[in-house]
């Protein structure tokens, strides 16, 4: 990574605009993004900065590092990018090509190029979580062939009923169960390139009929999460993923609330109704306790004189 660059921490030094919170990693106080701004808050004899703690591990810091670094106004070189992608194809192999790509800065066909470029004994599993925070699988054909049957063995279940079965998404499903009325097989020709198309149609799901009753019923909480959602740092902690994730299923269940209702078992309904009813109080008593957290700010050491 580039090292300190004195000019531009002088200029910073001498506008007169307010400096950018930093990124810090609470657990070792160490600096994530933002060291420029440090030293100009120094030279401008500061006794403190505006500052954001990160919560996450050693391998989240550098995540975080790079996406910022990607973002200010000093990037990072090419070499810099592409030498980040690598290192997260070790600390984060289950990472999506587009996810990568959305961090490092660099294009999805280049990352998805030096994915296969890399040695065959490199760790590669055989699903990938995507930007959205879903796990998918890389090849989809065993997933397809699985839905095939269960479409086969019962033609009116729903989509998503199969889709949890056989481990692809809904879409997917959808797809199969056209071409198989279509009389084409469920594994298209050329299914080495069916994980781009798995991320198209999960996108297009995701961003099309499935959250038009989520927006119509609450556009502000939706609005509220899609921001959350592209904040690095949520989605470069496990902290931060696993809180998105549970905000997820919670926006999958209102979306499927009417199915839920009726398919739902007579006897679990009041026992639900408790559980949604105790779980509530829990998140109010939580979102509570966090409107009465204060934002931090760090000192800084003064500029020693001469």
């Amino acid at each position: 990574m580039q090292g300190e660059d004195f000019e531009h921490i002088q200029l910073m030094a001498e506008a007169g605009e307010d400096l950018p919170p930093i990124w810090v990693h609470q657990p070792s106080r160490k600096v994530i993004d933002g060291v420029h701004r440090v030293r100009a808050a120094v030279v401008r004899g500061s006794a403190d900065i505006d500052v954001r703690f990160f919560h996450g591990s050693e391998a989240d810091v550098f995540l975080l590092s790079v996406f910022a670094n990607t973002k200010h106004g000093l990037p990072l070189s090419q070499e810099d990018r592409v030498a980040a992608a690598r290192r997260v194809f070790t600390t984060h192999p289950e990472w999506s090509d587009r996810m990568v790509a959305s961090l490092t800065g660099l294009s999805p066909r280049r990352v998805a190029a030096m994915r296969g470029e890399l040695p065959p004994g490199a760790s590669q599993p055989t699903r990938r979580v995507g930007r959205d925070g879903r796990s998918r699988p890389v090849d989809s054909a065993q997933g397809r062939q699985r839905a095939a049957e269960l479409i086969r063995d019962n033609p009116v279940a729903s989509l998503r009923q199969i889709a949890r079965a056989a481990g692809i998404s809904p879409a997917t499903v959808a797809d199969v169960r056209n071409r198989l009325d279509r009389g084409h097989l469920p594994v298209p020709p050329g299914a080495l390139s069916e994980k781009v198309r798995e991320n198209v149609l999960a996108e297009a799901s995701g961003k099309g009929r499935s959250l038009g009753k989520e927006r119509a019923a609450d556009p502000d909480l939706s609005s509220i999460f899609d921001r959350l959602r592209r904040d690095p740092s949520l989605r470069f902690s496990d902290t931060g993923r696993s809180l998105l994730r549970m905000f997820d299923a919670v926006r999958v269940a209102l979306r499927e609330q009417e199915e839920v209702l009726h398919s739902l078992p007579p006897h679990c309904r009041t026992i639900m109704a408790e559980l949604s009813c105790g779980y509530a109080q829990v998140l109010q008593t939580f979102g509570e306790e966090l409107k009465g957290t204060p934002q931090t700010r760090a000192g800084l050491p003064r500029a020693s004189a001469g």
